[in-house]
């Protein structure tokens, strides 16, 4: 194990909770007697090319400061190597240390437990999805979800999560059936109508959102959830149970267990991890043990 590890930083995270938590979270690695050292990059680009070359440089850990969209680029720099990586969720969901039970918002009880896990050697194998050379930890999201994201992401004249709620009830108002195209591990070639596809690694999206409420992230499978084609009315009824994971025993609602997915549909972005991923089509599929994440 060696004793420089990399502290990889969004300033910006949580209305700049990223850039005050890493200072906690150096600290507690330093009072471990490790040495720390902070990428920040100029962009994401830069700061992703600066994580591989920790990593390529042998670090001894990446431990991401900042929201799932940190926790993302982390990834891209992990997955496929033996450098653990360590997580001090300080953003606004956090959906990716949630899941595998990590401290969210407590950037020194996290810098703690990277601590602790490094000197123990204490880490766990997760899956990760991945689609072309990008890597996913969390959900892969498509058709209703990802066209909230779409007009949220062009609403330049609301700030903060509040434009994604107009941006739902817009979408809403234009609700309309996604004709799919899905094949599940290479099988035959289904044509459905839906609301959404989420393809699940981990459990939620969005700030806990359970979409896949089911997801086991070392299991070698992504869940699949489909929610059919819905009028606004049932849409309504079912949207609030996600947060409780309970949609998923709806009548509309139908989840696949698989190793691949491919999905087509016309005019729909993909995002993962919420970050747009691009158009469809596009093919998913589960690597198993594909990175090494510091745990309690």
């Amino acid at each position: 194990m060696t004793s420089e590890i990399t502290l990889f930083v969004n300033p910006t995270a949580g209305r700049g909770r990223g850039a005050r938590a890493a200072q906690p979270a150096a600290s507690a690695l330093r009072d471990a007697g490790f040495s720390v050292r902070t990428v920040l990059g100029e962009d994401a680009a830069d700061a992703l090319r600066r994580a591989r070359e920790a990593v390529a440089g042998g670090t001894g850990a990446l431990i991401a400061v900042g929201g799932d969209g940190m926790m993302s680029l982390a990834l891209q720099a992990v997955a496929g190597t033996s450098t653990p990586l360590g997580a001090v969720a300080v953003g606004t969901g956090n959906d990716f240390a949630r899941a595998l039970g990590l401290p969210v918002r407590d950037p020194a009880a996290a810098g703690r437990l990277c601590a602790e896990a490094l000197k123990a050697g204490t880490v766990r194998e997760i899956d990760l999805g991945r689609v072309g050379e990008r890597w996913f930890g969390s959900v892969l999201a498509s058709g209703l979800d990802s066209r909230v994201n779409d007009r949220g992401n062009r609403m330049r004249w609301i700030g903060g999560r509040f434009k994604y709620d107009v941006a739902l009830l817009a979408e809403l108002a234009a609700l309309r059936p996604i004709a799919y195209r899905v094949r599940l591990d290479g099988g035959p070639v289904r044509e459905i109508e839906a609301t959404l596809i989420a393809v699940g690694n981990g459990t939620a999206y969005g700030g806990g959102m359970r979409i896949c409420a089911d997801a086991v992230m070392d299991d070698g499978l992504l869940d699949v959830t489909v929610v059919g084609a819905c009028s606004r009315t049932t849409l309504l009824r079912v949207f609030p149970r996600v947060y409780k994971g309970t949609h998923l025993d709806h009548p509309v609602v139908s989840v696949h267990r698989v190793s691949s997915i491919e999905l087509a549909a016309a005019g729909v972005t993909a995002y993962a991890d919420g970050e747009p991923l691009g158009t469809l089509p596009l093919t998913a599929t589960c690597v198993p043990r594909a990175v090494r994440v510091l745990t309690g």
